[in-house]
């Protein structure tokens, strides 16, 4: 099956227009629509969703080097047809599946908590000279390609034709674990504390096809696409750029704080946007590092370097708390406890990290609204923040009496210690306020 290079900068495009609405809202929205379908005997529904949960997961950042890695080996073999491509990718999806399922089953009855990879200091390091060295390659340093003898090993063990497209499809199943904890941290929790494991294990299946429908689509009918053109150029830096930004936004995680100093100020969004238009007509886009000309060169890495930054701060902008008085949050657990008791008032407990897409929901759209603010005087408030820099074997230890798997977890306890309600899942201001109004 030939894929070419082109090939991934035009699914990288695909994917860029979708990722932001594909994100956490997606994923989380599918949570409840799911359980209440389990509730009600409609396991096909609850499968349906599933489904489109893994294709939402897969419009995200780090189906990229998936998509690399398998442009790489699958570009060596050459489909005959269309129905040899589809077979191909078939089984590329198979291998996805083949993995997923049971390491999610794993993590789900040892209880393990999916998603922490993302707080690990050198998965995060990993990640971004990954996307750094494919963003290399689509401005041009280099042609992405596997080393013949990697190749040829591939080979040896099944190789390029269905029984390697399957193999591949197991090992990229790991690179895509990162962008799975919203939904799929729901999945395991809810299989780890119902022990339905049958039904559990389908779940995933339903999962990781949905997962890997991408590259399904992008394996079967890419043969016939366009090659030629200077709008080819374009992409690739377009994309180049989303990777950089990419690796930016998974290295922020790394310095805790990065983004909270960040105010969201007409001015600092016209800052933002500003830059990014700057960049691009600069040349981060039209020119190109082949030009025999430095000063096209020098142009477009300025202009490379500018629209970075103006995306990073457009991220930093809308992930930043509306202006507006705050919940005073405690950062010691023990001494909120104690201090609860001690005062006869109900404790509200968060657990959050900054790879949590839906902690960050809560915080930006929940926590931040003014009716909450105002009813959470009444409670003592403490979060647990395992964000890398700020997780700990005391805070782990924390979360793990709760019993409970992933983020995020937002507990309500009454006067008397005695837990009263948990959230494991983004909810609006409304729903929240009409929790804590029912603590006493």
């Amino acid at each position: 099956m030939r894929l070419s290079k082109e090939v991934v900068c035009l699914a990288f495009a695909f994917d860029a227009m979708v990722t932001t609405s594909a994100r956490a809202d997606t994923l989380s929205d599918l949570e409840a629509p799911f359980l209440n379908a389990i509730q009600s005997g409609r396991f096909g529904l609850a499968l349906g969703l599933t489904f489109v949960a893994g294709l939402a997961t897969s419009l995200t950042p780090c189906v990229y080097p998936m998509i690399a890695i398998t442009v790489s080996v699958f570009g060596a073999h050459k489909a005959k047809n269309k129905a040899e491509g589809a077979l191909l990718s078939t089984a590329f999806v198979l291998g996805i599946a083949a993995l997923f399922t049971p390491l999610g089953l794993f993590a789900a009855t040892t209880g393990g908590l999916f998603g922490s990879l993302l707080s690990s200091p050198i998965v995060l390091l990993g990640l971004a000279i990954l996307f750094l060295v494919l963003a290399a390659s689509m401005f041009g340093a280099f042609e992405l390609d596997l080393p013949l003898g990697l190749k040829n090993k591939l080979a040896r063990v099944g190789g390029l034709g269905i029984k390697g497209a399957f193999l591949l499809g197991l090992v990229c199943a790991l690179v895509a674990a990162p962008c799975t904890g919203p939904i799929l941290g729901f999945l395991l929790t809810w299989i780890g504390t119902t022990g339905n494991i049958l039904f559990g294990a389908v779940s995933l299946f339903a999962y990781a096809m949905g997962l890997g429908l991408l590259f399904w689509l992008v394996g079967t009918f890419s043969i016939n696409l366009p090659k030629s053109g200077p709008w080819l150029e374009w992409v690739r830096s377009a994309f180049g750029i989303v990777m950089v930004v990419a690796a930016g936004y998974y290295l922020r995680n790394l310095i805790p704080g990065a983004f909270t100093v960040i105010e969201r100020s007409p001015v600092f969004l016209l800052a933002a946007l500003s830059a990014i238009a700057a960049g691009i007509a600069l040349g981060a886009i039209h020119l190109s590092y082949r030009d025999s000309a430095i000063g096209s060169r020098y142009r477009k890495s300025v202009g490379i370097g500018l629209t970075v930054f103006g995306f990073l701060a457009l991220i930093a902008y809308f992930e930043a708390l509306p202006p507006g008085e705050k919940i005073e949050w405690l950062k010691d657990y023990g001494q909120a406890k104690e201090r609860a008791l001690e005062k006869k008032r109900p404790l509200l407990v968060e657990f959050g990290a900054s790879w949590c897409a839906a902690c960050g929901q809560l915080d930006r759209l929940t926590f931040s609204d003014p009716r909450v603010v105002r009813e959470a005087r009444r409670f003592i408030a403490v979060r647990i923040d395992l964000s890398p820099g700020s997780d700990s074997e005391q805070k782990r230890a924390i979360l793990a009496s709760y019993a409970h798997v992933g983020l995020p977890l937002v507990v309500l306890h009454d006067q008397t210690g005695k837990e009263t309600a948990r959230l494991t899942r983004f909810v609006e201001a409304e729903t929240l306020i009409e929790i804590m109004r029912r603590v006493p």
